[in-house]
């Protein structure tokens, strides 16, 4: 796929994806091996249900409902270390063009709506958890209490709003 627009010179490629994380006050390394053990599981809950299908030509009842919900998780903590990195979607346009002022203050601006974004979402569903639990509420598929499942929005809500506060202040210290 061709780029979007060229590239005149070496200061205008895009940051390395290997390159070096920024230092940060919390690791980065809790969402990696957070993403590394949600897979896993996901793939040998996964595995563990193909193997029972296809010699007994039954499920796990449980899997598929536990499956959808470590994808959401996966979503959230990739969104964690997304938001950590600078790596969200951004119109690189606006974003990467301009005297360095501008794209300081761009840069802020964006991390301070992703940090108002989830710490609404934080509270928004912290309430939901709190319906879930006051009025006793469980899963259709399992039958178990859904602020299991529902508690984990906002938490990780909670740790991308966290992370974006920190990108936002490191964006604000840089020169």
């Amino acid at each position: 796929m061709p780029p979007l627009r060229a590239m005149s010179s070496p200061s205008e490629l895009p940051p390395d994806p290997a390159a070096a994380d920024e230092k940060t006050v919390v690791p980065l390394a809790i969402e990696d091996w957070l993403t590394v053990a949600v897979m896993a599981l996901l793939a040998l809950i996964t595995f563990a249900n193909v193997l029972v299908r296809y010699f007994t030509n039954q499920s796990f009842a449980w899997t598929e409902e536990f499956s959808v919900f470590l994808m959401i998780v996966l979503a959230l903590v990739a969104g964690s270390a997304s938001v950590a990195r600078n790596r969200q979607i951004r119109i690189e346009y606006f974003a990467d063009s301009g005297p360095a002022s501008r794209q300081r203050a761009l840069a802020r601006f964006g991390a301070f709506m992703v940090f108002l974004l989830f710490a609404l979402m934080a509270v928004l569903s912290s309430r939901i958890v709190w319906d879930h639990v006051k009025y006793d509420e469980t899963s259709p598929g399992i039958g178990v209490p859904m602020w299991w499942y529902s508690i984990w929005l906002p938490v990780m809500s909670v740790a991308i709003a966290g992370r974006a506060l920190g990108l936002f202040v490191r964006r604000g210290r840089r020169a």
